[in-house]
């Protein structure tokens, strides 16, 4: 089994890629094998409405000159998904925002092609803002009919600096029981 995590910082060791290590740490305590893949520093357009990826019908975007296929193409050799975003006025950051419209618009052109995989949010925020993130991100997951387990409050940790997450004692523990869970899951769905 296997879980990718796609971190929408553009800082690749900032609060949101602690976060979900978090989340790893747990699923590698029960042998899930685990990959983080920061999209900071990548080059991830928007959607263009095109409309190619309903006519070609061949799980990719016809958009080809970024890391958008890369992307789906992790996504379709995992079990799980991880969406990592920071808060930027109360959403999610642009690069997680190409990501999901653009998987999802490809995703929908086939026959919702990570249907029954297991998804989870993962969201850093200063302060406010960050249950819209939440929703922004699992909308993604439900309306590609994938299944997201809980924790035991919204998936967000809170910090401003690099590593203030750190010093959220309740935001640890809520990544590390999304963790817990999403194993779990994985197992039962697998069995």
């Amino acid at each position: 089994m296997k879980v990718i995590a796609f971190n929408g910082s553009p800082r690749k060791d900032g609060n949101t890629s602690i976060l979900i290590n978090y989340v790893f740490g747990e699923l590698e305590k029960e042998g899930i094998e685990t990959e983080l893949f920061h999209l900071g520093g990548k080059k991830i357009n928007g959607c263009i409405a095109c409309m190619k990826c309903h006519e070609n019908k061949d799980q990719r975007c016809s958009v080809k000159n970024d890391v958008l296929n890369e992307c789906i193409e992790k996504m379709l050799g995992a079990d799980g998904i991880i969406l990592g975003s920071p808060t930027y006025f109360a959403d999610v950051s642009s690069e997680i925002k190409a990501l999901v419209d653009r998987a999802g618009m490809t995703a929908k052109a086939n026959e919702d092609m990570f249907k029954r995989k297991i998804g989870a949010a993962v969201v850093a925020v200063r302060r406010a803002g960050s249950v819209h993130t939440f929703d922004s991100l699992n909308h993604f997951f439900l309306i590609g009919q994938m299944i997201i387990p809980g924790s035991c409050y919204w998936n967000m940790g809170i910090g401003l600096n690099k590593g203030d997450v750190e010093k959220d004692e309740e935001g640890i523990r809520i990544m590390k029981l999304l963790g817990q869970n999403m194993a779990w899951l994985l197992k039962k769905i697998q069995a």
